[in-house]
């Protein structure tokens, strides 16, 4: 039986609405449309005459305002601008890092930060974000895994999905809604050694398996734009390559939003040695399906020429200014280009304050507590606080924030003045200039406040600078003189709880077993004080887990816990360390397995890590069904106990093998979480309902298929800790 699918109303009359607009525009204009520029100054004349479609980095509303009225009241066909910005973790309230919202687990957190975002910064006018960024990033080496959801593509997925409803909603004509952008498509946080824009190799199996199903998800999410890679794939650079934007996105997925270069990612195709000039790159670009061109002007200058020449089809200039346009429409911004900030709750208000707080805490992972010497005591007298993070506004913020103001910035250091006024002593001192300082000068006065403390909290990490994009790292370890800086204070006798801020995963075995406890904050925005001190003094039990696997040193990554089997898998009674061999021992007499000498083939806290205050129990664990028929759904459930004294989130999650397949399987890929939370005595069943399409891989042939076999499962608190459970799927 066919069946046919009316297209929706509002879809028809905004489709009838793009044809009579085409049919009035010139080639002039259409071109225009396909132009991004870079602020308003200097553009007034271009926009005047419609030949720009669409401005970035413009944040003063009265220029973006008067670049509007161009548009709308005075171009020929009065097509309003897109209005773009990197709204990456928040406008004016800064939200923990993407990589920190993902240590959260909490969709649902994600979507309200996101939401918060979009009206700040649809409040001035910005109707266009280019985020979420979902790359899976195994590496993190490479600066940019800070804007990334971690190495999951499940995770991923979810958490780029719901910080695409939080910016866009269900309605995107609402004044509070802007359009999101998911890049950066595609593979490139698979860059070759974590170095930025570099070349990228992945298999077509693998990328669909892995790198493309965040984006998949944006696409069924109804993300309205997306932006292409600086990185070539497989030889052929991002914003010229046919495969990923016709074959898969155009064709596969029936994406009708638009694509948008990266920054003059088209004209870079020329030094990628794929183009050989400008000419050249337009046409490329183009014609593999990029709509619209930023900050460079290849297209301005020579689409008219390839189309007279007969090398670019109207019909492909039609199609790009019609995808542009059906987001324009999608938006409203014909019937309401202007927006009145007073229309907008006052930003940075007490309630966004508020939310950016609980997330910051929900996306803190405590990595240690020996001697459960967290939370702090409330007999505690004396307290040092020692490190550059400890009081820095700016630094605690992380990459892409260009519309901060500092003043927003609640510090660890103003929060514990005020949480301990009265009650305990404060001993200050940076230890460090800043988190890159090699020198001694601050050594001193922190060894004096350390000696004459019950506890020293150390705030150490990243300045944000040396996180984000272009700024890849080959050492991940603490930088500058903060090892040092830590065994100095440790040689005190004092207990030290090490509070870290950063940009990605850091090696820290040189400095393990010199402090006590860990909490590991990434870089966690406005709010990040508050949410430290609630932690560090019992208010709130840490809840965050691991996004992305922590190497023990730099020489394991790439690390991530889904990886294959190899058919010498290590033996853990095998391993032997490397100043343990004995000399000249017979080469095979160790075992001949799959593992580094020096290092062994664990990590230092793997995916999914994260302690707690209180302590949780995992029992009963089962399925509906050890014998599942294919096509059939089955669910899987565990009971959480909270063992412990304390209310606490657990998050529990949940993990899949294929134990023989046609292509070889990863060790375990997660298929679901929750977070739940739990006083303490209190047991929650936690359910998992799947269908065997859940357990489908890309086959030899790249068909998406669930083959019969068996498989194992774990519902567990990590994904190094549980026993498997067995079941079949059967035709």
């Amino acid at each position: 039986m066919n069946v046919s699918f009316a297209m929706p109303q509002n879809n028809r009359d905004i489709e009838q609405k793009i044809d009579q607009l085409l049919a009035k525009m010139t080639l002039a204009e259409k071109i225009g449309q396909m132009s991004q520029r870079n602020g308003f100054d200097g553009n007034a004349a271009m926009i005047k005459a419609g030949k720009i479609g669409s401005l970035l980095n413009e944040v003063d509303p009265d220029k973006i305002r008067q670049a509007q009225k161009l548009a709308v009241e005075q171009s020929p066909n009065g097509i309003p601008l897109l209005i773009g910005r990197d709204v990456i973790h928040g406008f004016r309230t800064i939200f923990p890092i993407p990589l920190g919202l993902a240590a959260t687990w909490n969709p649902e957190g994600v979507r309200k930060g996101a939401r918060i975002s979009a009206k700040e910064a649809a409040s001035i006018g910005i109707n266009w974000t280019f985020a979420p960024m979902m790359d899976i990033a195994r590496d993190s080496r490479w600066g940019r895994i800070a804007e990334s959801f971690g190495e999951d593509p499940y995770l991923a997925s979810k958490m780029a999905v719901a910080m695409i409803e939080g910016f866009q909603t269900d309605d995107l004509s609402r004044p509070d809604a802007i359009a999101a952008c998911a890049k950066h498509f595609a593979g490139y946080g698979a860059v070759e050694g974590g170095r930025d824009y570099n070349t990228v190799y992945i298999p077509e199996q693998l990328l669909r398996e892995v790198y493309l199903k965040p984006f998949n998800a944006a696409v069924d999410a109804g993300v309205s734009t997306f932006m292409t890679a600086f990185s070539d794939l497989n030889g052929i650079p991002s914003t010229a390559n046919n495969f990923t934007l016709k074959q898969i996105l155009r064709n596969e997925w029936n994406f009708d939003g638009f694509v948008v270069s990266d920054w003059a990612s088209i004209s870079e195709m020329i030094t990628h040695g794929y183009c050989t000039d400008e000419r050249d790159a337009a046409e490329k670009a183009v014609n593999a399906g990029v709509d619209m061109e930023m900050a460079t002007s290849n297209y301005e200058q020579y689409l008219k020429e390839l189309i007279e020449a007969g090398e670019v089809s109207m019909e492909t200039v039609d199609n790009a200014v019609r995808n542009i346009l059906r987001i324009k429409y999608r938006l409203g911004l014909f019937e309401h280009p202007y927006v009145d900030a007073t229309d907008f709750p006052e930003m940075v208000n007490d309630d966004y304050l508020k939310t950016a707080g609980q997330i910051a805490a929900q996306s803190i992972v405590m990595l240690k507590n020996e001697n459960n010497i967290l939370p702090l005591s409330k007999n505690i007298k004396d307290i040092a606080v020692i490190g550059p993070m400890a009081d820095d506004k700016f630094e605690q913020l992380g990459t892409w924030t260009f519309d901060k103001q500092i003043e927003d910035t609640h510090t660890p250091l103003q929060a514990l003045k005020e949480y301990y006024r009265g009650k305990a002593n404060i001993h200050y001192s940076k230890g460090l200039e800043i988190s890159r300082s090699r020198d001694h000068k601050y050594f001193k006065e922190a060894i004096k406040a350390a000696k004459k403390s019950d506890v020293v909290l150390m705030f150490m990490g990243e300045e944000a600078i040396i996180t984000g994009e272009a700024h890849c790292r080959a050492n991940i370890n603490l930088p500058g003189g903060q090892e040092e800086l830590i065994k100095t204070i440790a040689r005190t006798g004092t207990p030290i709880v090490m509070i870290v801020m950063s940009g990605r995963a850091l090696t820290m075995g040189n400095i393990l077993d010199d402090v006590d406890a860990i909490l590991y904050a990434f870089h966690p925005g406005t709010m990040g004080g508050p949410a430290i001190v609630d932690l560090l003094t019992g208010k709130k039990s840490p809840s965050g887990k691991l996004p992305i696997t922590f190497p023990k040193v730099v020489g394991q990554i790439p690390i991530y816990y889904n990886h294959k089997n190899t058919g010498r898998p290590p033996i853990e009674k095998n391993f032997v360390q490397i100043d343990d061999i004995p000399v000249r021992a017979w080469q095979t007499s160790l075992g001949n397995e799959s593992h580094y000498i020096d290092a062994g083939y664990k990590p230092q806290f793997p995916f999914g890590f994260g302690l707690s205050y209180t302590t949780f129990a995992y029992s009963d664990i089962r399925i509906s069904n050890k014998t599942i028929k294919m096509g059939d759904e089955f669910v899987v459930s565990a009971t959480i106990t909270n063992t412990g004294n304390m209310e606490g989130d657990e998050i529990v999650q949940f993990y899949t093998h294929d134990i023989s397949a046609s292509i070889t399987p990863p060790v375990k890929e997660l298929k679901g979480f929750q977070r739940i939370t739990l006083k303490p005595g209190q047991s929650k069943i936690v359910e998992f309902k799947l269908h065997t399409d859940d357990l489908a891989f890309y086959n030899q042939e790249m068909k998406e298929v669930t083959e019969p076999g068996k498989f194992q499962f774990w519902i567990a608190p990590n994904s190094d800790s549980g026993s498997p459970t067995e079941f079949e799927v059967v035709k």
